[in-house]
């Protein structure tokens, strides 16, 4: 399951297109919500494109819980509203539980994992020195940072991905089956921030250079 940094979910932040993070996974609501409008939506979609997982028990998985000290309850704790799949806190004939899995333990949802960490490379295209700036994933394997790399350049899988060595002499290959930091391109942004250093300071700089077998874009 591919790997999607903060800034990539918070770009679904509407009833229409909505995705949310719930401890360490993403989510894309965007259908059901379509399919289950009314004011239980409501809450989910004004956090449309944020992290809810202060919302649910890192351990059960379920939404967190208070206890209502005048009826000795334990009832759903939900500030921000109840929302689609929470029961009512009194009994009611209108309440539906028929959906089967909760939505937010329902895996039909979940399109990918959030990254603990997006970082920043600058990408230099040898052939026409065109450079671009990606935010990617420290989990993502250099292929999976190509196929992000296909949208600046389609013909992006015809180019060999390489790195300077530390010494500054020579330009190695990089493994496409690992990360950038198992290729030996550190991530330096929390050395930076010790040093005060803003974190554009310096984006690592990858040269891609151009095979023979040009791929069909």
């Amino acid at each position: 399951m591919k790997y999607l940094h903060s800034a990539e979910v918070a770009l679904h932040n509407s009833a229409d297109d909505c995705w949310v993070s719930i401890h360490g996974s993403v989510l894309d609501l965007s259908d059901f919500l379509t399919s289950n409008r009314g004011p239980l939506a409501q809450p989910i979609i004004e956090h449309a494109g944020k992290d809810i997982s202060y919302w649910f028990d890192a351990k059960t998985g379920g939404v967190k819980t208070y206890m209502d000290p005048d009826r000795n309850l334990t009832l759903p704790y939900t500030p921000m509203g109840r929302f689609l799949h929470v029961p009512p806190p009194e009994p009611t004939s209108d309440w539906d539980t028929d959906f089967g899995t909760p939505w937010w333990k329902n895996e039909k949802f979940v399109i990918g994992k959030l990254s603990t960490k997006p970082r920043k490379i600058n990408v230099v295209n040898t052939l026409t020195q065109q450079e671009y700036v990606l935010e990617v994933c420290t989990e993502e394997t250099i292929s999976e940072i190509q196929d992000r790399y296909i949208a600046y350049n389609g013909h992006a899988a015809s180019y060999t991905w390489k790195r300077l060595t530390e010494d500054g002499e020579k330009f190695v290959a990089m493994d496409m089956d690992k990360t950038l930091e198992e290729n030996g391109v550190i991530d330096e942004d929390l050395e930076f921030e010790k040093l005060h250093i803003p974190d554009n300071f310096y984006v690592p700089r990858i040269h891609i250079y151009y095979n023979d077998d040009l791929t069909i874009a």
